[in-house]
Order: structure tokens, then C-alpha cells, then sequence
């Protein structure tokens, strides 16, 4: 919000910078206005009068535009990329300012509040079969994604139930990575690469390094599109013909805890976890 003083500014330039008022009042408009007019005039005082009159009403504006704010927070129902966002700031070890759903920093350092917040990915999907939202989070060490602990989640999970809005029903996915199982066939270039995918000058295997990437690049919660790996394995040097012989996938069952078997993917398929790891790369066959 603007102050008095550059409010009466903004006026006086504007006066000075209007041809009629400078022939009227013959000003040289090179000038500014406190160099042609005293602060006792009659265009100085009126320029005040306007000026706090203009402030005051600045003023009644932001305040109403804060309550309606307000009003539209407490009243409005969330949306899903919401509680998304409220998700990835949670701060575990951290309290919440009463009857908000903002965490108390005070004191804290920059540092220690970057540290608190272990939930580093999050998706909020709508269930299929019923009233819900599932809010699927993964945390990260040195690079990859993993599933946060019991101490954490039980935290996490207060946190959503404290923000969320009345008869919202949460269900919150905490799970290791979904199993990704591939048999791929490489049809290779020798002059490039050995008979095991060794890359001939460099070393090292870039069929392997193509699929690390291609599923790094996967969003969290994103669909695995296989005609999409294997336009990634096509540009890898030395790939002539790449095929996925078969694809499929296993999760954790939310009532044993383990994972389930293995399902075959015919197209594309999204992670129930929100995100894959690769089982092992020992299925991959190159062909000359």
C-alpha cells in the first residue's frame, strides 16, 4: 500500500507534466512541484487534502480485500492441487500457529525449516469408488525417492486431518516404490557396443542409463507410457531396434503389507505407490 507522501508525488507530477495547468500557471515543467510552490499554498494544502483523502480509502480497499480473502479460505472448499501444496509444506517436529493452518517458524532457522520438510513429493488424486482423496508422498535420500517412517507418517497424517476441510475424507499412500519388471530385447550395433551393452569407448551401459533417466524424468504419479521408454532407448547410440517384450508390475497390498503379484502392463499404467523402481536389468538379451 502506497504512503501519503507518494501519493501527493504521483499528483503533483501529474499536474506539472499537463499543458494547461503549466500556461496557466506558467511552470516550467523541468521542475519539480516543491520548487515552484510553497508547502503553505493554496495547490500544496489541496494536493494534502486529496492525497489523505485518497490513502484513507487505499486503506478501507486492502482491509476489505483482506476479509474477503479470508472469508473465501475459511468458506471455499479446497481443491485437490491444494492439498496438494499443503502436503509437500508439511514440517515434521514443527507446530502448527493456532487455528491456522500455516507452522510456527519463529526462531527457527532457514536451515532447520528446509530440513523439516521431508515430504518431497506428493500427489492428491480423487478415489474411483468412493468420497475421497488419496494423497500419495514419498520422501528422498541421495537422490531417490523412498517411503518416509512410521513416526513420520503418524505425524504427517495429524497434520492433513488438522487442515483439511470438515467431511473431507483423507486416505494417505506411504508405500515403497512399485516394482517395475522389463524384458527388453536390443537389437545392437557391434561397433558400438559389446555383446553385453558395454558401451565400447566409454565403458559403461547405456540401454541401463537410458531407463535410470527415463524414470527419473517420470513426474511422481506419472504414467509409465511404454511406446514412450522405448522412443528413449531409440536415441541411445548404438540402439538400432529396441523391444519390450513383456512389462509388468507389482504394489504393496494395503491389507498384507506386501507385494502382490506381478500385473502386466499392455500400454501404459500410473504407480499405485506414485512411483517406480526397476526390479533388476539382468532381463535385458542384445541381439546383433
Amino acid at each position: 500500500m502506497r504512503v501519503i507522501s507518494d501519493i501527493k508525488l504521483a499528483i503533483t507530477k501529474s499536474f506539472i507534466a499537463n499543458e494547461t495547468f503549466a500556461k496557466i500557471y506558467g511552470l516550467d515543467q523541468s521542475k519539480s512541484f516543491e520548487d515552484q510552490f510553497s508547502k503553505v499554498s493554496f495547490e500544496s494544502v489541496l494536493f494534502d487534502i486529496m492525497s489523505i483523502a485518497i490513502y484513507a480509502f487505499e486503506v478501507i480497499l486492502d482491509k476489505h480485500y483482506s476479509d474477503v480473502t479470508q472469508k473465501l479460505t475459511e468458506e471455499k472448499a479446497h481443491t485437490a492441487r491444494w492439498y496438494r501444496s499443503k502436503a509437500l509444506a508439511f514440517q515434521f517436529g514443527f507446530d502448527l500457529v493456532v487455528d491456522s493452518d500455516e507452522f510456527n517458524n519463529t526462531n527457527y532457522t532457514t536451515e532447520q525449516i528446509s530440513e523439516s520438510k521431508i515430504v518431497k513429493y506428493a500427489a492428491v488424486v480423487e478415489a474411483e469408488n468412493d468420497s475421497r482423496l488419496i494423497v500419495k508422498i514419498a520422501g528422498e535420500t541421495d537422490g531417490e525417492l523412498n517411503r518416509l517412517n512410521e513416526q513420520q507418517v503418524a505425524s504427517f497424517k495429524t497434520y492433513m486431518q488438522e487442515i483439511r476441510d470438515a467431511g473431507v475424507k483423507l486416505t494417505v499412500i506411504n508405500y515403497e516404490a512399485d516394482k517395475l519388471f522389463l524384458d527388453l530385447q536390443i537389437n545392437y550395433d557391434p561397433l558400438v557396443l559389446s555383446a553385453n551393452g558395454q558401451h565400447l569407448i566409454n565403458a559403461n551401459y547405456p540401454i541401463v542409463d537410458a531407463i535410470k533417466a527415463y524414470m527419473k524424468e517420470l513426474p511422481f504419479n506419472g504414467e509409465l507410457v511404454l511406446a514412450h521408454l522405448v522412443d528413449k532407448l531409440q536415441q541411445v547410440e548404438g540402439v538400432l531396434i529396441p523391444t519390450i517384450m513383456s512389462a509388468s508390475t507389482s504394489w504393496i497390498d494395503e491389507n498384507t503389507n506386501s507385494y502382490g503379484d506381478a500385473i502386466g502392463i499392455a500400454v501404459k499404467a500410473i504407480p499405485v505407490s506414485g512411483y517406480f523402481k526397476v526390479e533388476s536389468f539382468d532381463n535385458i538379451r542384445y541381439v546383433v
